[in-house]
């Protein structure tokens, strides 16, 4: 098991509405945090879209919304590149969200122990 120190990190790029490849990255999340392993989210660019009120826009809106749940339930934040979206259709479930520099972001690799990006 990775230590807290060196927690395994998620980054997501992919666009939910377009693409299935950012629900899969949240699964795969959400089994590693499973397997009580400390995991970092970050989102980028249109894979803040995870986080949407409105699901039914989304691939995969229905399992999107589930993943969050759990994740937001065991206390997993979602780290999300600049400023948060300020549309009130956002995060409305008050996810919790640490907005990070790209700088943030790059010093994150050195301390983690596996990685993914989609």
């Amino acid at each position: 098991m990775a230590s807290p120190s060196q927690p395994t990190l998620v980054l997501i790029s992919e666009d939910p509405r377009v693409s299935h490849r950012a629900n899969e990255a949240m699964r795969i999340a959400l089994g590693i945090v499973a397997g009580e392993n400390e995991v970092r989210i970050v989102l980028t660019g249109p894979a803040v879209h995870l986080l949407d009120d409105e699901t039914d826009d989304l691939v995969d809106g229905d399992d999107i919304a589930k993943f969050r749940a759990a994740l937001r339930k065991l206390g997993v934040p979602f780290h999300i590149e600049g400023a948060p979206p300020a549309s009130p259709d956002w995060n409305g479930d008050g996810h919790p969200v640490i907005p990070v520099t790209g700088a943030e972001i790059a010093a994150m690799l050195p301390r983690a122990t596996r990685f993914l990006a989609f």
